[in-house]
């Protein structure tokens, strides 16, 4: 079992860059698959990005695609989400989440991941 701690959410212009971490807690974290999820004010929480247990391979929705990256340094216990060229439309509460069982990256992206972290405040203004 793991706990997971987003940080790294703020205020930023348009066109700004932010990068959120998610600190785990568990010597077994570098077993477990990672991933980004978002939700904006009156919205259903989406999915952003995706890494698999060894960082190997990564995905991403297509609103973020190009604009942002997902890593892990599992040395460290953290998966981070670079953002860069950053739209009002990315305004949300970004959250963590992790899954051991290693499925298909697209059964996670409907948000069925295990253990979930409490989410960080990324605002975009215009």
């Amino acid at each position: 079992q793991v706990q997971l701690v987003e940080s790294g959410g703020g205020l930023v212009q348009t066109g700004g860059s932010l990068r959120l971490s998610c600190a785990a807690s568990g010597r077994t974290f570098s077993s477990y698959d990672g991933g980004w999820f978002r939700q904006a004010p009156g919205k259903e929480r989406e999915f952003v990005a995706f890494i698999t247990w060894s960082g190997e391979d990564t995905y991403y929705a297509d609103s973020v695609k190009g604009r942002f990256t997902i890593s892990r340094d599992n040395a460290k216990n953290t998966v981070y989400l670079q953002m860069n060229s950053l739209k009002p439309d990315d305004t949300a509460v970004y959250y963590c989440a992790a899954d051991p069982r290693h499925y298909n990256w697209r059964y996670y992206e409907r948000g069925a991941m295990n253990y979930w972290g409490k989410g960080t405040l990324v605002t975009v203004s215009s």
